[in-house]
């Protein structure tokens, strides 16, 4: 395992330090919250208290199956990526960081199409991947027609990356489409819906997510679940067959407790037969990528690089 940022370090440790003393603020994350609590959340801005900014550059559109999406359509398109918000299955929406995606979709020329995917607990597994499964395969049938490009790309952050390889496994497996999507860009995922050890060991550290928050979070997205069912390969793809998946690049931080996620992920990803580039960014939590940190800005760079370049 090779770290990266280590220059960075005290930088990075010290707003993981001045979040956690600001923890008591914060709207709570752990286990079930109320409808107000609920609203709020998915008012703001993910990691923040203010609602996300919302561009002029950003359209609004229903595709198959009444899926929503939200396009960001630069004047110089050479690829699609597919990207696919986190929030924990419950939070977060399509038009909740219009200006990164706009900023992605400029630098690395490219279409970006943001899933608006449903979301729990009023919408549990499997609605959320049925949403991702149906963007992706009208993505597949179209996107020649409407971008005039069939490079395809599929990522997201924390349970938008674990949607995003339940999406390429549900292509392969139900409708025999491998290689359509070149390339996976994963950040910060949970992949074993029934814990890694890092899930369970991190403990109660107020820091974005830890052991509690994403114990509720499975709770809400696989209700009524124990931890067996959750090793299901539809629901826990570190347990799937990963035969015919595209190169990624996946991305966690140290202070992440889905750190082992990524790191068996990439183990098994690799072995079977796709290369991976395989990030772990010192000190970092678990969506470090929401705040203005020297990592962040250090990783955007690497992940505009990424998209740029692959599957060409």
């Amino acid at each position: 395992m090779t770290i990266t940022d280590e220059d960075c370090l005290a930088e990075t440790l010290a707003f993981n330090e001045q979040f956690e003393a600001t923890a008591a603020s914060r709207p709570t994350r752990e286990q079930t919250p109320d409808a107000t609590v609920l609203a709020r959340l998915r008012r703001n801005r993910l990691g923040g208290h203010t609602p996300p900014v919302r561009l002029a550059h950003g359209q609004d559109r229903v595709v198959a199956g009444g899926v929503r999406v939200r396009a960001f359509v630069p004047d110089h398109v050479d690829g699609v990526y597919l990207h696919i918000h986190g929030g924990g299955w419950a939070f977060g929406s399509a038009g909740g960081q219009d200006e990164k995606l706009w900023q992605l979709a400029v630098q690395a020329r490219l279409a970006v199409v943001s899933v608006d995917y449903r979301l729990a607990p009023e919408h549990p597994f499997p609605a959320g991947p049925d949403d991702c499964e149906a963007a992706a395969r009208w993505l597949v049938d179209h996107a020649a027609a409407e971008f005039g490009t069939q490079r395809l790309l599929i990522g997201g952050e924390s349970a938008g990356a674990h949607l995003s390889v339940v999406t390429l496994l549900r292509l392969r497996d139900r409708h025999g489409i491998t290689g359509a999507f070149r390339a996976a860009h994963l950040l910060f995922g949970p992949y074993d819906l029934s814990m890694t050890p890092s899930q369970r060991s991190f403990g109660s550290k107020q820091l974005l997510s830890n052991t509690d928050s994403l114990r509720g979070s499975y709770e809400l997205f696989t209700p009524g679940m124990g931890a067996e069912q959750r090793r299901d390969p539809q629901v826990s793809p570190l347990f799937a067959d990963l035969a015919g998946m595209p190169p990624a690049r996946i991305v966690v931080g140290t202070e992440d407790p889905l750190l082992d996620d990524s790191l068996f992920l990439a183990q098994r990803w690799q072995a079977a037969g796709a290369p991976v580039q395989l990030g772990v960014v010192a000190g970092a939590m678990h969506g470090f990528t929401l705040f203005p940190l020297t990592v962040t800005e250090r990783e955007q760079r690497r992940e505009r690089e990424f998209l740029a370049t692959v599957g060409r």
